[in-house]
């Protein structure tokens, strides 16, 4: 059994990575191919011409078809067979490939694995950052050899950021403020607090002068596979607080992470910020820094993953700081167990 959630939506791809020609994708172990249709829908189906089996991204597109490159099966945008590989055949229109519900949200391309029907559009995790007035978003993307739930655990624990993030947004206060850590339904939250201190190099040049700051960071675990977290620094004496800190600057980390197979992960991140937000300069600044401190990460996550696979007899242990990871997985553990069942 997979150790992740079937009916649940997950990111294939950001907008601009998916375009008229076809991108092959691996998703919870699916092979899927993507593409625009001359309206601009995006068509996501199994990559696997339903003759041979050769991937479809492979294939060459005549209008919003694909033809398989290797004996002419025609497809539609639909799945289904549109011409046969001789010409004079009549069409089997039994012949058909698997297609997904896709939705494009919050910058990114949703796809739904699972049971088709019950792929509901309010399920998406609320990036409401990500698309709303007065905020900005943009980002990247990392495949990581690793599994999907060491990210998870990276991401839910921010006192990593002091040795792995050392030269960047990394500080010993991270490793002295104290964590709550608490759940919100199916959603987990961690928040840290760290009042009177200085600014690290990253947000110290986000801010744009020295002096003491009130530094927070809020994760939040969205299921199925998803963090946001609640990141910013505001000058001490500006009024910030734990519940209500807009004084300074503010920015989400958006992670939206999707399995590709029990030891490799799909890893699309972003930084929406309310400061400056038509200053596309200091975008792509930002974008650019932010895609070397998650290279830092790539680097660690990596290793572990290789060192598990190692060490089969070792186990994870979990210490306070791994709170919300721990959580995070009994959550995912909890949704996955109740789809089983449902299935059953």
């Amino acid at each position: 059994m997979s150790t992740w959630i079937d009916n649940r939506w997950y990111v294939a791809g950001w907008d601009f990575e998916v375009d008229r020609a076809p991108l092959a994708r691996t998703i919870c172990g699916e092979p899927v191919m993507l593409y625009r249709r001359l309206d601009r829908q995006i068509v996501a189906m199994q990559d696997a011409c339903p003759h041979r089996l050769l991937p479809l991204s492979m294939g060459i597109k005549e209008g919003d078809s694909i033809r398989c490159r290797y004996h002419g099966l025609l497809i539609g945008s639909d799945g289904r067979a549109e011409e046969m590989p001789l010409r004079n055949d009549p069409v089997n229109r039994s012949i058909c490939v698997k297609t997904y519900p896709v939705v494009e949200r919050h910058r990114y391309v949703w796809i739904w694995i699972g049971a088709a029907e019950k792929a509901d559009p309010a399920l998406i995790p609320d990036f409401w950052p990500c698309s709303s007035d007065g905020w900005t978003f943009d980002g990247g993307y990392n495949a990581i050899a690793c599994d999907y739930r060491l990210l998870i655990d990276n991401l839910m624990d921010l006192t990593h950021e002091t040795y792995v993030h050392e030269g960047s947004i990394g500080q010993r206060e991270l490793m002295e403020a104290p964590i709550t850590t608490h759940a919100e339904g199916d959603e987990i939250v961690v928040t840290r607090w760290m009042p009177g201190i200085e600014a690290p190099p990253f947000w110290r040049g986000a801010l744009g002068k020295d002096g003491l700051v009130d530094r927070w960071q809020i994760c939040r675990f969205l299921p199925p596979s998803n963090v946001i977290i609640d990141v910013g620094v505001a000058p001490v004496g500006a009024g910030a607080s734990v519940e209500s800190h807009d004084q300074g600057v503010r920015g989400f980390v958006i992670d939206a992470i999707t399995p590709e197979s029990e030891t490799s992960t799909h890893y699309f991140w972003g930084m929406a910020r309310n400061f400056d937000v038509h200053d596309t300069g200091f975008t792509a600044r930002f974008k650019q820094q932010q895609g070397g401190v998650f290279a830092e990460d790539v680097e660690v996550l990596e290793a572990q993953q290789r060192s598990i696979l190692r060490n089969p007899g070792s186990k994870l242990r979990a210490y306070a700081i791994d709170q919300g990871g721990v959580k995070a997985r009994l959550v995912i553990e909890r949704l996955r167990k109740a789809e089983a069942a449902e299935l059953a």
